[in-house]
């Protein structure tokens, strides 16, 4: 069975000084979880103190994006050897508003998660269809690119994480009702069985954001195909953070 897994991408919110009081709060909450992952992704400037409170407990350290060269004049960029320097195991890729407001492309997202890979860094790969694009009805074909041309020349992906993010549900209070994200979900599931076989996409876990809560978040975790939530807005307070996690834990 698939361990479940919840990542809290905190986005740009939160000083060092409230990163880190967040972090303890999550972390001395998890103590009567004894099961599953927890990921949390603050901004760069507080990755280190955050990793630093975090050491030592289940909760692993993710960066919200890095550059696919390991060094160079990127002004503004960080490679992912930085990321690894400060305690990272977790970097998301291709997130929708990666995507939407700085213009990254499947080819972007390709060189990232290859990249990520060699270095040993675990990528949380993001795919998801846009409001227009749903009601068009080419769902399939646009998660299905994205996730083909994300994973191109990737050989191996033991380490990597999908995360499908319906890009009409992200902040607007819109949820994906379990009937449509398991459909989905099932889909990727086939795209990763083709291209890695059975046995190897059984194992993959694949996360559902998009204004998860922790009221929505037990008919979604139900199903066969989910394997946990990639959560933005509500990661930002420990009290629906924690609630989510503890609605998933108890339904594993």
């Amino acid at each position: 069975m698939r361990e479940w897994i919840v990542a809290g991408n905190w986005k740009m919110h939160n000083n060092v000084a409230e990163s880190i009081a967040l972090a303890k709060a999550i972390r001395e909450g998890l103590t009567a979880i004894k099961n599953g992952e927890v990921v949390i992704a603050p901004t760069f400037t507080a990755l280190f103190s955050v990793g630093e409170i975090i050491k030592g407990s289940r909760i692993s350290l993710a960066a919200q994006d890095m550059h696919y060269e390991d060094k160079g004049a990127f002004t503004g960029e960080i490679s992912p050897a930085m990321l690894k320097d400060v305690g990272c195991i977790y970097v998301i890729i291709g997130h929708s508003e990666r995507r939407k407001y700085f213009h990254e492309q499947d080819n972007d997202v390709n060189l990232k998660v290859k990249k990520a890979l060699m270095i040993g860094l675990k990528p949380i790969v993001c795919v998801g269809e846009t409001d227009e694009e749903r009601v068009k009805g080419v769902t399939q074909s646009v998660v299905g690119r994205q996730l083909k041309e994300g994973l191109s020349g990737v050989e191996k992906i033991d380490n990597v994480v999908i995360a499908y993010e319906p890009v009409w549900a992200i902040g607007t209070g819109k949820v994906a009702t379990p009937e449509q994200a398991q459909e989905v979900h099932f889909f990727i599931r086939g795209i990763l069985k083709n291209l890695y076989g059975g046995s190897t996409a059984d194992d993959i876990r694949v996360l559902y954001g998009g204004s998860v809560t922790k009221d929505n978040i037990g008919d979604l975790i139900a199903m066969k195909d989910i394997d946990g939530a990639l959560v933005g807005g509500a990661s930002l307070k420990v009290d629906s953070f924690l609630g989510i996690i503890k609605v998933i834990s108890s339904k594993q």
